[in-house]
């Protein structure tokens, strides 16, 4: 790799760094660590520098923090959903991994600026919309999958209880319970 060029990715992640200087001043604490980035096949590891910005790792560097992103979570983090963070896995140093998590909730990268610039304002305005459009869609698909999943098994093919036919059984067994107690206490006055 040529030292005056960098890698295209570490240019990416030292530009969306730059956008949020606190991003940069917290990264600084934690110099000298490795940092392995896995989106599907791919890897990137990147070196934390002094100044909080991220060179390419030396090949064979021992990593510190290693995160596995899910290609199918790209476009819920470009349409900046918060959830989606979350469902990032990380596995290392824990503090590192902490303040990665600090730092891109925290991050004010304008997506569509910088789009525009390649492919124009227009064309970037409806990528971002887009994309934003279809994270939401995903969110909501879930959801309904997951409440068409949920009535199924408790009404159609009864897998799952419903809230009321619980409650009925519990009252039932009371009731029940009740009774047997009754019961015993009369045995109890018929023994001598």
């Amino acid at each position: 790799m040529n030292a005056l060029r960098p890698h295209p990715a570490t240019r990416a992640v030292n530009h969306v760094l730059r956008t949020t200087p606190l991003a940069m001043q917290r990264l600084a604490t934690h110099a000298g660590r490795t940092i392995a980035v896995h989106v599907g096949p791919a890897t990137w590891a990147f070196t934390v520098q002094t100044t909080g910005e991220v060179t390419a790792a030396v090949p064979g560097a021992s990593r510190d923090l290693e995160m596995r992103i899910s290609p199918f979570l790209l476009p819920r983090l470009a349409a900046g959903d918060e959830t989606a963070a979350a469902e990032i896995a990380m596995q290392g140093d824990t503090a590192l991994a902490e303040e990665i998590g600090f730092i891109a909730r925290h991050l004010t990268w304008d997506v569509e600026e910088d789009l525009s610039r390649v492919v124009g304002d227009i064309a970037a305005h409806r990528i971002v919309t887009g994309a934003r459009a279809f994270a939401a869609w995903g969110r909501e698909a879930g959801v309904r999958t997951a409440a068409a999943a949920a009535e199924y098994w408790s009404e159609e093919s009864p897998l799952i209880a419903s809230r009321v036919k619980v409650e009925d059984f519990t009252r039932g067994v009371a009731e029940l319970d009740a009774r047997i107690t009754a019961l015993e206490g009369r045995l109890n006055k018929l023994k001598p």
